[in-house]
């Protein structure tokens, strides 16, 4: 089985995609299914998010690109930046997963969160997207760069 343990540098050739949802892309050890139909061990460090683009690598060379996911999300939209940092403050106070814009935010869709933020006021709009949430203040960032994790 192909064990996706390493990051390619960004261009490097592709052999096969990995179409993952946001909670495949923040679990460190799984099996997955590339668009090949080839199964994949996936073992990358503990608090790390693959983001759509990220490439992966095994020990023979393989290299796997991931691609986010359309999900059922929540697209809020508002008429001022001040509503929006509203929604924003109110969304992360119950700890929810949060992609933020220029001028929108979106999460995973749950119509009681949409309930709420259509009472705060802001617009919502409710589609399939790939959802690609902050990481948060400290860590769980993507990131590219060769040194081993074991410390």
């Amino acid at each position: 089985m192909i064990e996706l343990t390493h990051r390619a540098a960004p261009g490097t050739s592709v052999n096969a995609n990995a179409v993952l949802t946001i909670h495949q892309r923040v679990r460190s050890r799984q099996r997955i299914k590339l668009s090949d139909g080839r199964e994949a061990g996936l073992f990358v460090g503990r608090g790390e998010t693959l983001r759509g683009g990220d490439l992966l690598t095994d020990a023979t060379g393989i290299v796997v690109e991931v691609v986010a996911a359309n999900e059922r999300v929540s697209t809020v939209s508002a008429d001022s930046g001040l509503l929006l940092a509203r929604v924003c403050y109110h969304l992360g106070n119950r700890h929810v997963p949060l992609e933020v814009g220029v001028n929108y935010a979106r999460y995973l869709h749950d119509h009681v969160l949409d309930d709420m933020v259509r009472g705060l006021g802001a617009t919502i709009v409710v589609h399939d997207h790939p959802f690609e949430p902050e990481d948060g203040a400290y860590g769980g960032t993507s990131h590219s760069h060769a040194h081993s994790h074991e410390h």
